[in-house]
């Protein structure tokens, strides 16, 4: 059963011992307008999906931190969001991940589940199995008359 939040309040997510993120609900409304963001049309189409991935999820925070805490310059100095310092968040490995698994997967998953096929057998949705056996390499076409 799909649950609707009716509320649409900003949530707090941590991201990492001692970092939280205070993010805008995940709206159709945003995951369009990060769609059309020129950072995001401005990757190649030769680009991995590493490189997409991470555009994106820059693009869609940019747009979704309202506020952080336990985020410092190079000082200690505690620093407001910014769409420059939100970058350099993101290109930390485990925050990009933990933002990708609190805030972007939650989409997603719902994005899959109006989907009726199963998760692919490798790559990241790995989960799915095989159902048939691979065919021989020698298999021979029998012609019934």
């Amino acid at each position: 059963m799909l649950t609707l939040d009716l509320s649409n309040e900003p949530r707090w997510h941590d991201l990492a011992p001692g970092v939280r993120v205070q993010l805008r609900p995940l709206t159709t409304a945003l995951m369009v307008a990060t769609r059309s963001d020129p950072a995001v049309e401005a990757v190649h189409e030769e680009a991995s999906d590493e490189e997409r991935a991470l555009a994106f999820a820059k693009a869609l925070a940019r747009r979704a931190v309202l506020a952080w805490e336990g985020v410092g310059d190079a000082d200690g100095n505690a620093i407001d969001p910014s769409a420059q310092a939100i970058d350099a968040l993101l290109d930390i490995w485990p925050i990009f991940e933990a933002f990708q698994l609190a805030y972007v997967s939650k989409g997603l998953l719902l994005e899959q589940e109006k989907n009726a096929s199963a998760p692919l057998p490798s790559g990241p949705s790995a989960g799915a199995s095989d159902t048939a056996k691979p065919a021989r390499k020698s298999a021979r076409i029998v012609r019934r008359g």
